[in-house]
């Protein structure tokens, strides 16, 4: 029985919220990063094999998209970073060999020495230093500040990554409508897809888009399929990170409220 009651204060004190939501983050960046790196990859074959044979035509946007927003994020030591800035409030790293509560001891390696034992300084010869450690609140206020910048970051990459499937939604509507010339009163033939119209591709490419039958016959290949299916994932992806660092949000502000509260002599 001490046992069960044990374990159950110890689930009842566990952050389930900060958990979930960190597993969902590293979740949602992995689905982002792999699923929109390959969807990029196929994307520029697309355009090199259908609407653009001048590799110069595309290759300043898959410059920087490669280069601005899928390798930031798919760096493992982005990955780990973010991963590490998410964590649950309140786990923090207190250095071993530092009895005294609240404070730690500047490692010897970084030019400093001594240990404390029992809130009082070892005598050694080398020189030392005792850190304050941050209060719980001061680590939370920061906790906050990280993850809300984190938030615009992200709010602004799950907007970019809605524009891809939005193209290749319009492209599949254009494809379905000339699958089915009885559902619309346009010819075959004035039924495009122009990605110059997008802005994929400068207005001086050639061909830049393509038509009719020829437009079909691309909406039925694999490539175009599994493209706009990672696109969709990626977009996903985007989606579970931004509700991840939601909830982070949530939770830190709520641990701040609570300890500024408690910091008055305010009893819950």
């Amino acid at each position: 029985t001490g046992l069960l009651e044990c374990c159950a204060r110890c689930l009842i004190g566990a952050p389930f919220a900060s958990l979930v939501a960190t597993g969902l983050c590293f979740f949602g960046v992995a689905l982002f990063c792999g699923c929109g790196h390959e969807a990029l990859t196929g994307t520029e074959q697309l355009i090199e094999t259908y609407f653009s044979k001048n590799y110069q035509d595309y290759e300043y946007l898959i410059d920087v998209i490669l280069t601005g927003v899928w390798h930031p994020f798919a760096r493992p030591s982005g990955f780990t970073t973010l991963g590490r800035r998410l964590r649950p409030s309140g786990f923090w790293d207190i250095p071993k060999g530092s009895a005294a509560r609240g404070t730690a001891v500047v490692p010897s390696g970084a030019g400093w020495g001594g240990t404390t034992e029992g809130g009082q300084e070892s005598q050694t010869d080398m020189p030392r230093q005792l850190l304050q450690l941050p209060s719980r609140r001061d680590q939370t206020l920061l906790f906050v500040g990280i993850t809300y910048v984190l938030t615009i970051i992200w709010l602004l990459v799950f907007a970019c990554s809605a524009v891809p499937v939005y193209i290749y939604f319009n492209t599949w509507t254009t494809c379905q409508s000339i699958a089915n010339p009885t559902k619309t009163s346009a010819s075959i033939g004035t039924l495009c897809a122009d990605a110059r119209m997008y802005g994929v591709l400068p207005w001086n490419a050639f061909p830049g888009k393509v038509c009719g039958s020829n437009l079909l016959s691309i909406c039925k290949t694999s490539e175009f399929q599994m493209t706009f299916h990672l696109f969709i994932a990626a977009f996903v992806g985007a989606a579970a990170t931004l509700v991840s660092l939601l909830t982070f949000i949530i939770a830190a502000t709520y641990n701040f409220a609570v300890l500024k509260l408690m910091g008055r002599g305010t009893k819950f």
